[in-house]
C-alpha cells in the first residue's frame, strides 16, 4: 500500500537526484538559489541577464557541471538530475534556468562527440569540455535563423583554406556572457548541402553579439540575435553532419539528449506558481471556498502528473541514451517519440496549472508586478521549443503511431 511521506512520492518523480554527481550538482546550486529568487522580478521587469548569478555560477563549478571528470568537470550525465537542476533553478526563475539549460546541455552533447566522434570532433570537442570545466568557456548553441528562415546560415570556402560564415541566428538563449558559440550552418561539401556547427570564439572578426531580446516572457534569458557577416572559422572548428534534408532517425537520440531536459523548466515553473498559491491561502483569514479548493485538487493533480511523466520519461531516456547494441534508427525513434510524447503532456499541463494559480488568486495577480504574472508569461515558452512544436509534434507522433512515413 503506497504511503504519505511528506511530498515525497513512492514511485518514480522528480524531487531527488539518482546519482552521486546529480546530487552534488544540486549541493552545488543550493547557495545561489536566495540571489536568483531575488533578482528574477527585477530582471523581469528590465529585460536584463543575470550576468551576476552567471558570474558565481561560473566561479562556483555549475557550469562545468556535465562536463566528465577526466577533463575537470563534475561529471553529471543522467539527464534526469540535469532536468531535476533545471527545475529546482526554475522554482526561482525560469529565465536562469533556461540560459543554464544551454550550458548544461552543451556539456552532455559535447561528451558524447569526445567520446564517440571522429578524431577531428573528438579534439574539438575536448577543447571546449577542459575550457567548460575550468570555468573559462561558456558555451552558447545558436540553431534557430533569424527571419522565419528567410535568412540562411552558410559556410563557405575561404581563400585560406578555411570557412567564412555569414548569416543571422536568433534566440540565442546565454549569448551575453558566451565565450564560444556553436552555430548551425548549411555548407557544400562535394557537390552535397550538409548541415555544420561550427564554433567561433566571442571576438571572432564579424560576430556581433546584438542586444535586442524584447521577449514576452523568459525575459532575463538574453535570448538574443547573432549576426555574423564573413566570420572566419578555421577548418578544425567545424562539426560536419549528414546531407541536409536527408532523414537521419540515428540523429533524433542527440537531438533528445540536447532537450529534453528542458521539460524540467516548465515543471519548475508549474511547482513554483502552486506554491505561491498555498502560502497565500495559508495565510487567508478562514477556510478556502468550495470553488477556491475544487481548483487546488486540480493544481495538485496536474503538478503530479507533470512530475511522474517527466520523471518516468527520463528514465528510458537515460536508458537509451548510453545504450549502443541496438538498431541506432529505432533507438533514435524510440527516444524522440517518448520526448514528443511526454512534452506535449508538459505543453498543456503546466500552463493549465499556472492559469488554476492565477484564478485561484484573482485580480492581484493581472498585476505585471505580481510574481504569477511573470510564471503566466514564462511557462507559455515550452511550446516553441524545438524539437518540435506543436503542429511539428502532432505530425511527427501521429505518423510514428500509424507506423511510419507512407508512400
Amino acid at each position: 500500500m503506497a504511503t504519505y511521506d511528506k511530498g515525497r512520492a513512492v514511485t518514480a518523480d522528480l524531487r531527488e537526484a539518482r546519482t552521486s554527481s546529480g546530487g552534488a550538482l544540486l549541493t552545488l546550486l543550493e547557495p545561489h538559489l536566495p540571489l536568483i529568487r531575488d533578482g528574477a522580478r527585477q530582471g523581469d521587469r528590465d529585460g536584463a541577464f543575470p550576468a551576476e548569478v552567471f558570474g558565481r555560477l561560473r566561479e562556483g563549478g555549475v557550469l562545468g557541471a556535465t562536463v566528465p571528470a577526466e577533463l575537470g568537470g563534475l561529471g553529471v550525465s543522467s539527464l534526469h538530475d540535469v532536468c531535476l537542476a533545471l527545475t529546482t533553478v526554475a522554482e526561482a526563475d525560469a529565465s536562469t534556468a533556461l540560459a543554464l539549460h544551454m550550458q548544461l546541455s552543451r556539456g552532455l552533447t559535447l561528451t558524447h562527440e569526445w567520446r564517440h566522434g571522429d578524431a577531428r570532433a573528438r579534439a574539438l570537442a575536448e577543447r571546449l569540455l577542459r575550457g567548460m570545466g575550468s570555468g573559462e568557456a561558456v558555451v552558447c548553441t545558436t540553431v534557430k535563423d533569424a527571419g522565419g528562415g528567410r535568412v540562411v546560415t552558410r559556410l563557405r570556402p575561404a581563400p585560406d583554406g578555411g570557412w567564412l560564415l555569414s548569416g543571422r541566428k536568433t534566440l540565442a538563449s546565454m549569448a551575453p556572457i558566451a565565450t564560444d558559440f556553436v552555430v548551425s550552418a548549411r555548407v557544400e561539401v562535394a557537390g552535397v548541402t550538409r548541415s555544420a556547427a561550427a564554433v567561433l570564439p566571442r571576438d571572432t572578426p564579424g560576430l556581433t553579439v546584438l542586444d535586442d531580446w524584447d521577449g514576452l516572457g523568459m525575459r532575463a534569458s538574453g535570448s538574443v540575435d547573432i549576426l555574423l557577416e564573413d566570420c572566419p572559422v578555421r577548418l578544425e572548428d567545424v562539426f560536419l553532419r549528414g546531407p541536409l534534408g536527408e532523414r537521419d532517425d540515428a540523429a533524433l537520440a542527440g537531438q533528445t539528449v540536447s532537450s529534453i531536459t528542458m521539460l524540467g523548466i516548465y515543471v519548475g515553473v508549474a511547482q513554483a506558481a502552486r506554491d505561491l498559491v498555498v502560502a497565500e491561502l495559508t495565510r487567508r483569514a478562514g477556510a478556502p471556498a468550495a470553488g477556491v479548493r475544487a481548483l487546488l485538487a486540480e493544481i495538485e493533480a496536474r503538478l503530479h502528473a507533470l512530475r511522474t511523466t517527466v520523471a518516468g520519461t527520463l528514465s528510458a531516456a537515460d536508458h537509451l541514451a548510453y545504450e549502443f547494441d541496438g538498431d541506432p534508427l529505432e533507438r533514435g525513434r524510440r527516444m524522440m517519440f517518448d520526448f514528443q510524447r511526454a512534452k506535449m503532456m508538459v505543453n498543456r499541463l503546466a500552463p493549465e496549472t499556472v492559469a488554476d494559480c492565477v484564478t485561484v488568486i484573482g485580480g492581484a495577480s493581472y498585476a505585471g508586478s505580481h510574481p504569477l504574472a511573470r510564471l503566466y508569461r514564462d511557462v507559455r515558452a515550452g511550446a516553441f521549443m524545438h524539437p518540435f512544436t506543436y503542429p511539428d509534434a502532432v505530425e511527427w507522433l501521429s505518423e510514428a503511431a500509424l507506423g511510419g512515413p507512407k508512400d
